[in-house]
């Protein structure tokens, strides 16, 4: 039996999917293929190609914080720009090129250049801006695939995940051969069709709860909560095809709020835990 986890996208909140990993390692389950959309893509690819679930909460705060400490200035000035004037031309607070830079150094460190060289099978969304296609990022086209046109195996690691992480607006279009990708998130938040292709006979599909609007949200609240209904819909027949959906809550945290890793990160460890009985019946069944 192989099991398959789909990892969704969720900006910050995505550390919690390591702290996921952590609690099945610790109980001797094992992941067979594997596959996430924006930050899930980074969780997903650094498990792949080796790195412990631990490790992989370090790399993903390290990177979290530097990305929004040394932006942070630009952002504000871009937001000020896109707010006051029509003419300027605006990508993205964020290009992303740290992002790609900073995880292909992390993926030489085990000898690995390109998502074709994880043994691991892994799966990858992005969407090209410019035709609204899915493309998929992956080291094995499925057999049964009818249109191998989507899937996309000679490209960098970190381009991959920059492609599937580049939130809109947020993120400039990641550029590549001839295509522009932004976030996967925005036509599969939960790859877990993808997974199940790739041969997973039982899948898990990680997602985080919608967080409740009251009296006290604020505007982040509210566009947190619009992000995960529209995952939740596009997707829906990813989650009604998994054998398993783990939701975590985690606190009304925002899209860059990075004070909340740590939190985020405990929320995934818990919840899974919580559930522990629940996954190894699947298994066992």
């Amino acid at each position: 039996m192989k099991l398959g986890l789909s990892l969704s996208g969720g900006g910050i909140r995505g550390i919690a999917h390591a702290g996921v990993l952590k609690a099945l390692e610790e109980n001797d389950i094992k992941i067979d293929i594997i596959g996430g959309t924006s930050s899930g893509s980074i969780i997903s690819t650094l498990y792949a190609m080796g790195y412990s679930p631990y490790y992989i909460y370090i790399l993903f705060k390290r990177y979290a914080n530097d990305l929004v400490s040394q932006n942070s200035l630009s952002a504000i000035t871009s937001l000020g720009s896109l707010m006051t004037s029509k003419k300027t031309k605006f990508s993205g607070f964020f290009s992303g090129e740290e992002i790609e830079k900073g995880f292909n150094e992390v993926a030489l460190r085990k000898g690995i250049k390109k998502v074709s060289d994880i043994s691991m099978p892994i799966t990858i969304p992005a969407v090209d801006v410019q035709n609204s296609k899915e493309y998929i990022f992956t080291n094995i086209i499925p057999k049964d695939s009818k249109n191998d046109n989507k899937y996309i195996t000679d490209i960098s690691i970190g381009k991959a995940i920059r492609a599937s992480s580049s939130f809109p607006v947020i993120f400039s279009p990641c550029e590549y051969e001839q295509h522009k990708f932004l976030d996967g998130g925005i036509l599969d938040n939960f790859p877990s069709l993808e997974v199940r292709k790739q041969g997973a006979d039982k899948v898990i599909t990680v997602n985080f709860k919608a967080d409740d609007i009251d009296d006290n949200s604020n505007v982040m609240d509210i566009i947190m909560r619009s992000i995960d209904i529209m995952g939740n819909k596009i997707s829906e027949e990813c989650l009604n095809d998994s054998d398993m959906v783990l939701t975590i809550k985690t606190d009304k945290t925002g899209l860059l709020e990075i004070d909340k890793l740590d939190d985020c990160y405990k929320y995934g460890y818990r919840q899974t835990i919580k559930n522990m009985d629940k996954i190894k019946n699947l298994i066992n069944n």
